[in-house]
């Protein structure tokens, strides 16, 4: 930042060319002082610090032969006037650079304040301003006053002092330019390490969790929190049809309690539509050695939202809005009933995911059916049903809109919905409690192996998600907030041990159909 500086010594030795005296002497020195501790300037904040405090001192010196210079030199206004404009700017560069650094420092220390434009506000305080409106004005009268021919004795002093004056507004320019740019690019920076530490960070506790998992629950048990992390994915192998299968939907029996060790694999064909043949495995070794299994035609099946749930198969038949229900142990449909205002044909399917109008989920409280209806604009639908007769039992209506989501899956009776962060990463970011009708945001990553979720599929028996990703079988582990975690500490009032009664939980009550 050498301009300023090098205005700043030109303007105190000014007073010696304009009045011609040798008197003073001892302004000169204090000038050169100036220029020494000026001309050590940078960017730095001690040095900016120092050279202010040089050109305090010299301006007290100055302040003090001013008088003289004017009582010398009366007849001469006009540089009277330029000496006055330039000691003004002298003074407010000298605050202006303090009120910067202290607002830099300021910024530096509060982890709030760290914004680009924090920054900018910095240098468009009110001491910089009138400090560039001063240099400007400075410009202006030595302008005037050479066109007018008032200072013929000064002028190439006046001429080198103008183009020094036009430096230092240019530097001051700069001088914003250059530190809100390093700014910006310090925070980026920043801002991915953080990203990289937090990453680490989960990547941590997902290995603690599968090296220390927590307390197993109860099979069939929903004495529990929530859903709390989801595992690192498990891919199981690639679908029985191929790579080109890409939709499709796999399993457990997803009835609490179930004794059955079946799993089933239900590949959609190409056309990630039309769902005609599903395969069962007796046991995880029969499915991973792919040996031992039955394989079944159906033929009339639409989308990927099949489930099992205590031996039945339940699906959306295809091209209508109903429900069928195909019994595993002799591949019958016994059953075929319309979801009341249900649309279908692919008319509110999730995102990235076609064709999955009727999504079909069981968990420890039922069976249930995700969709979406004409009256709910599009948002995600919860109906529990009767397993036996496929008969709505109770409906509830959520805030998401089920375009929006890219998959979604029900636990102890509660709704989580997830939506893709990109080609690697979902986030299960939203919770509907069926019980409370009450619903809560929350932020759970998943990673994903490839890019698209067909289907996801919940079995109390194992606390474990069954995922369809692109036509390969993944499988994900479920830890969910135990309840000594979420208990309250007691008032201090009540007794060593003892617990205040709960507080009563207002309920949403749904309408039943």
């Amino acid at each position: 930042m050498q301009p300023i500086p090098a205005l700043l010594t030109t303007l105190l030795l000014l007073p010696l060319v304009l009045s011609g005296q040798p008197q003073m002497l001892e302004l000169r020195e204090a000038s050169l002082g100036c220029e020494r501790m000026t001309s050590a300037l940078s960017f730095s904040k001690a040095n900016n610090w120092a050279g202010v405090a040089g050109c305090r001192h010299s301006q007290i010196n100055y302040q003090g032969h001013r008088s003289y210079v004017r009582d010398y030199s009366e007849k001469d206004r006009g540089h009277i006037l330029i000496l006055e404009i330039l000691e003004d700017s002298v003074s407010k560069y000298a605050h202006a650079t303090e009120d910067q650094d202290n607002q830099v420092l300021e910024m530096n220390s509060t982890p709030k304040s760290r914004n680009p434009t924090a920054l900018a506000s910095s240098y468009g305080s009110p001491g910089f301003n009138l400090l560039r409106l001063e240099l400007e004005g400075a410009q202006e009268l030595v302008a005037q006053l050479k066109a007018k021919g008032r200072v013929s004795e000064a002028g190439d002093l006046l001429y080198q002092l103008q183009s020094q004056m036009a430096n230092a507004s240019f530097t001051l320019k700069l001088l914003a330019d250059s530190d809100q740019h390093s700014f910006r690019a310090l925070h980026q920076e920043v801002d991915v390490l953080e990203g990289q530490l937090n990453e680490c960070e989960r990547e941590k506790k997902q290995e603690e969790a599968s090296i220390q998992p927590d307390p197993q629950l109860p099979l069939g048990s929903c004495a529990h929190g929530g859903l709390q992390r989801v595992s690192r994915p498990l891919v199981v192998q690639l679908n029985w049809r191929g790579f080109s299968y890409k939709a499709g939907a796999w399993g457990r029996d997803s009835a609490a309690n179930s004794a059955s060790s079946l799993y089933w694999v239900a590949p959609l064909r190409a056309d990630g539509r039309y769902f005609d043949y599903y395969r069962l495995h007796k046991s995880y070794d029969d499915l991973v050695l792919l040996k031992n299994y039955e394989q079944r035609k159906v033929g009339y099946g639409d989308g990927s939202g099949n489930t099992v749930y205590k031996n039945f198969m339940y699906f959306n038949y295809y091209g209508t809005g109903e429900m069928a229900k195909v019994d595993l142990s002799s591949n019958s449909l016994v059953l075929r009933r319309p979801l009341p205002g249900a649309t279908y044909n692919n008319r509110f399917s999730y995102s990235g995911v076609p064709w999955k109008d009727l999504d079909f989920a069981g968990d420890e409280k039922g069976l249930w059916v995700l969709y979406a209806t004409e009256e709910s604009k599009g948002n995600l639908v919860v109906s529990r049903l009767n397993a036996s007769t496929l008969k709505v039992e109770k409906t509830w209506h959520t805030s998401q809109y089920k375009p929006a989501l890219s998959g979604s899956f029900m636990a102890c009776g509660v709704l989580y919905a997830l939506r893709s962060l990109s080609t690697r990463q979902e986030e299960i970011f939203y919770a509907f409690d069926t019980t409370t009708g009450q619903e809560r945001h929350l932020s759970i990553l998943l990673d994903k192996m490839l890019e698209t979720l067909q289907s996801i599929n919940y079995c109390p028996s194992d606390h474990k998600l069954y995922v369809y990703n692109d036509g390969y079988l993944i499988n994900y582990d479920l830890s969910f907030l135990t309840l000594k975690h979420r208990m309250r500490r007691p008032p201090a009032k009540n007794p060593p041990g003892a617990q205040g009664p709960p507080k009563a939980v207002k309920s949403n009550k749904p309408s039943g159909l």
